[in-house]
């Protein structure tokens, strides 16, 4: 069993990740502290689609939470059918499993972050523990999933 809880059992690495590594909640939290510095609850009065409680609302939401990485949920609390696939398979990772490729279950992690593929051939030459300890080295040089991210679901949304 490996010591690296950073990763999620469906072969995407946490800690690269915006939620995983705390991104996200620093900058709701900033965003927050801004917003409520400037008082933009009058916005609600110039943009009437726009309501400031809600957006409020949402920012405090994540400025609390933090996905705690499903490595570091039991399994009673998990809702994530790879972790139980994985588990009833006695593996430690998705990526260590011969059906990773053409797994329905692991489809939305191959088609939303590519880079899965890699790390599954990754795994296949140098093992698992090895490519995580890759995988950590990168998060700390700074590279991330938002690249896959932006290109997959960044959209414009026009203003009113």
């Amino acid at each position: 069993m490996t010591k690296n809880n950073d990763y999620g059992v469906c072969g995407v690495y946490c800690g690269q990740c915006p939620n995983g590594n705390g991104r996200v909640q620093f900058f709701a939290q900033e965003l927050k502290r801004l917003v409520d510095t400037v008082r933009y609850s009058w916005m609600e009065d110039v943009v009437t689609s726009f309501r400031f409680s809600t957006f409020r609302k949402g920012l405090e939401w994540f400025s609390r939470v933090k996905c705690p990485m499903c490595m570091n949920i039991r399994l009673d609390e998990a809702h994530c059918k790879n972790k139980k696939c994985a588990l009833d398979r006695q593996l430690d990772s998705c990526l260590l499993c011969s059906e990773y490729l053409t797994c329905k279950d692991t489809e939305y992690q191959r088609e939303t972050y590519p880079c899965v593929i890699e790390n599954y051939q990754r795994v296949g030459d140098v093992g698992l523990e090895r490519h995580l300890e890759e995988e950590e080295e990168k998060a700390r040089a700074g590279v991330d999933l938002m690249g896959h991210l932006q290109r997959r679901f960044c959209k414009v949304v026009p203003l009113e």
